[in-house]
């Protein structure tokens, strides 16, 4: 493995309560249970870690208790931070409601983590470049991210996709190797419900050489790459938890295009990450490569 991940999102602490379904307009519901987890960017990193690759955390972090805890637990993955802790303002919380049904819906509070510091780091040749949707929806932090020189981009919109202002997502798809989202924000950005119709829309968005992966969760995901689109599926588990399934995928594909890996078998062992992950409690739950490597065989 040559190349670094470099994540120029965000890292935020998750406040993850577990509902019987989501409140009505004006209403309230009693969550079950409420846990606090860094979450946001920390779970590509985490997988992208745990799945052997160097990764650099390029984004904003505060100064107060929760960006404290997002530097110890970043360490703990053997994630290096490139940017110093901005002052006077802690990182964002995102409260997720994980309903019922093992769906989420969440409601974030920006903090440091979109502040735009100092210059992001040049990418080597062989790095990846992590971009996210919460970054380019801040037009200061889009222009920092689209700065960045060298390298290839790994986009990821994100739920806030339609949010993004279209000048600044052109700009975005004219630089992007690879573009991960899932089936639902793949239907936002094309019109497109069928995976495989807005696998291949998107790959007339992105130059000729780029990669488009739809995340389709239980199914695994649809990849489209020099004209063609195919379907790669993932395997069966029985699901408790679907924060982070999404980010463990791009973590884990990522990494294994960083090990060389052909980008079906990168896809193919990142629905397996994906899978192991929503069998556990928690957004940052992806699996080490042994794990996967014992349900790839």
């Amino acid at each position: 493995m040559t190349g670094r991940l470099v994540h120029t999102g965000q890292v935020v602490i998750d406040l993850v309560m577990q509902v019987p379904a989501l409140p009505p307009v004006g209403g309230d519901v009693l969550a079950l249970s409420t846990v606090e987890y860094v979450g946001g960017g920390f779970n590509v990193m985490a997988a992208a870690a745990r799945a052997g690759a160097t990764v650099v955390y390029a984004g904003g972090h505060g100064t107060g208790a929760r960006g404290d805890r997002v530097r110890a637990e970043l360490a703990a993955e053997g994630v290096t931070i490139s940017q110093p802790a901005t002052a006077s303002i802690d990182t964002g919380v995102c409260v997720v409601l994980l309903d019922n049904t093992g769906e989420r819906t969440f409601v974030t509070g920006s903090g440091a983590e979109t502040a735009v510091g100092d210059p992001l780091p040049e990418l080597d040749a062989s790095d990846i470049g992590y971009v996210s949707g919460y970054s380019l929806v801040v037009p200061e932090k889009a222009e920092q991210v689209l700065a960045m020189q060298g390298g290839t981009l790994l986009v990821d919109p994100g739920p806030l996709v339609a949010d993004i202002a279209p000048d600044i997502w052109a700009r975005t798809l004219a630089r992007t190797a690879v573009l991960s989202c899932n089936d639902r924000e793949a239907q936002l950005l094309t019109g497109q419900s069928d995976p495989q119709a807005a696998a291949s829309a998107l790959a007339e968005t992105v130059p000729a050489a780029a990669v488009v992966v739809v995340r389709t969760g239980a199914g695994g995901c649809v990849v489209a790459q020099n004209g063609t689109v195919q379907v790669v599926p993932s395997i069966s588990v029985e699901v408790l938890d679907t924060n982070g399934a999404g980010d463990a995928h791009c973590g884990w594909f990522a990494a294994e295009l960083l090990r060389g890996t052909d980008v079906l078998e990168a896809a193919r062992r990142a629905n397996i990450a994906a899978a192991i992950a929503v069998t556990r409690s928690g957004p940052a739950t992806a699996p080490t490569r042994s794990e996967v490597d014992a349900k790839a065989l």
